[in-house]
């Protein structure tokens, strides 16, 4: 090696190193550590996640097995899974989020593109210029190229960012895909749950019907008066006022089915007829609170928004150093047209260069604090996220156990009260006088009300179910393994009306998607 080319890689050394002493808040050895990037490496931050759950003795909550990927298909009703494949296959929020995927992976493309030379453009230009009657021409063709080189890391990290990007984008998809089958099912839940409300109060508005018959006979007979009769009527007539909400309800959760379906809004129950409200199992896996940090998508989504940001430490604050470029260009020059691309037309140039932007009144400094200070606000949004993860599927467990014991007892009042009706009745048709009808509707009453608090415990069961595996982020897997292989057609429709066409249940085009991250490693910390 030549005298002069030692001295000059010297030189650049000393620049290089005088440039991070005195530049920034990164040492020379930590710019090296970090691979020749300034600024600080991420490091995954702490999750507040406990070892336990709070119900984690009693036999119905497994927390040492695995998490089911397909839910609800624990159910065993084919109808949901059904609904389920078909959600999948035409939700247009899911097709949305999908657009996402792609927007965040052409960005990454652009972004790596940044390393290599930035500015590589081609020109031409003719000039005819003159005075005095003495014209000349110029014709120019130019190629030029100017290349920021990525001493900082500057480019490095916005390619670190845009994977980080990316994958908080593919976690925003699965966490649409857990919210979409979650939906489906809660709102079938409720269906079955306004139906079965419907059954029991219909049958019980049909004997009061009978009784009000029975009780307006004996008024005209003279054995009671006319307010008993009166508060047999309007017994008959609130409950069906309450009828009425209960179809109100079913309108309501079928409009928004449709929704989840990706069609509009029709009178879908007809296609999926009656059914009794589905029955949770007795017992649930639900793994360990750990678990959450790797399957709930929005736990991973929020975690990767914030090693995104954590890049941008580092990107501004390469700003604070000098920025090296080679700049060249390859040219031909000529007055004649012929002459143009002749070799003694042809002119170039090509050599480093460096700008340094001094004097900024603490802008560099202060987007660095700017952005450091977002970077700690997403990860106290990571954390508050894992939080409030934990406390759902508490939520959801307290809700499936003590649904479970709720329903018993409201099953056990319930057949009480049936027993009560059942005596009260052989009394009022066989006796003529001394017969107490207001003792009749308040058991009457008392029964109805029983049986649908019982129905709505029997749903809450199921809902309960729901909320537990929605908070585990139980689901988004449909999208790495598919529609899972079980029975997925609906009951056939009443033969005497047309059957309403649901959306094919074949996955949407949407985009392929990539598995999710692995739970990053932890590096050196952040500043």
């Amino acid at each position: 090696m030549c005298l002069h080319s030692r001295a000059h890689r010297i030189i650049h050394t000393a620049v290089v190193l005088l440039a991070v002493s005195l530049g920034g808040c990164t040492s020379p050895w930590e710019w090296m550590k970090n691979g020749f990037k300034v600024g600080p490496n991420y490091c995954p931050p702490p999750a507040p996640v406990k070892e336990h759950w709070i119900d984690e003795a009693d036999v119905r909550v497994r927390s040492q097995s695995q998490i089911p990927c397909f839910w609800w298909t624990l159910f065993n009703d084919p109808v949901l899974n059904g609904l389920v494949a078909n959600a999948y296959g035409q939700n247009l929020t899911l097709r949305e989020a999908g657009m996402r995927v792609l927007e965040a992976r052409y960005q990454r493309a652009i972004t790596v593109g940044q390393l290599f030379p930035q500015q590589q453009n081609a020109a031409g230009s003719y000039q005819r210029w003159g005075a005095a009657g003495v014209f000349s021409n110029q014709w120019n063709f130019n190629f030029n190229l100017a290349w920021e080189l990525d001493f900082w890391g500057r480019y490095r990290r916005a390619v670190i960012a845009a994977d980080d990007a990316l994958g908080a984008s593919v976690a925003n998809y699965d966490d649409v895909l857990v919210t979409l089958i979650s939906d489906v099912a809660a709102n079938y839940i409720e269906l079955r749950t306004n139906q079965e409300r419907i059954r029991l109060l219909t049958e019980n508005i049909n004997i009061q019907q009978k009784i009000l018959m029975v009780g307006e006979e004996k008024r005209d007979a003279g054995h009671i008066t006319a307010v008993d009769v009166e508060q047999l009527r309007s017994n008959v007539l609130q409950n069906q006022a309450q009828l009425e909400q209960y179809w109100i309800n079913i309108r309501l959760v079928t409009n928004q089915l449709c929704i989840l379906l990706g069609m509009p809004p029709v009178d879908i129950e007809r296609q999926l007829g009656h059914g009794p409200i589905p029955y949770a199992p007795a017992d649930l896996a639900v793994g360990i609170p750990a678990d959450l940090l790797r399957r709930r998508p929005d736990v991973r989504r929020a975690e990767r928004l914030a090693a995104a940001q954590a890049q941008q430490i580092g990107i501004a604050e390469a700003d604070l150093y000098p920025a090296f470029t080679i700049d060249g260009s390859l040219g031909y020059a000529a007055q004649e047209f012929p002459q143009l691309f002749t070799p003694n037309s042809f002119n170039g140039n090509i050599g480093p260069s460096f700008r340094w932007n001094l004097l900024n009144y603490g802008r560099i400094a202060n987007n660095v604090r700017l952005q450091d200070a977002q970077f700690q606000e997403l990860v106290f949004s990571y954390q508050n996220i894992v939080l409030q993860a934990q406390a759902e599927v508490e939520n959801g467990l307290v809700t499936f156990l003590r649904a479970q014991q709720q329903a018993k007892l409201l099953d056990q009042s319930a057949q009480a009260s049936s027993k009560a009706v059942e005596v009260i009745l052989i009394q009022l048709q066989t006796s003529i006088s001394n017969i107490n009808y207001n003792q009749y509707a308040v058991i009457q009453q008392n029964l109805i009300q029983q049986q649908d608090s019982w129905a709505a415990a029997r749903g809450q069961i199921a809902l309960g179910m729901v909320e537990v595996y929605r908070a585990l982020g139980g689901g988004w897997e449909i999208r790495l393994e598919g529609v899972p292989n079980v029975a997925a057609a609906a009951p056939p429709p009443n033969p005497n009306q047309e059957p309403i066409p649901l959306p094919n249940a074949q996955p949407a085009p949407l985009p392929p998607l990539p598995p999710p991250p692995q739970q990053p490693q932890p590096g050196p910390k952040t500043p």
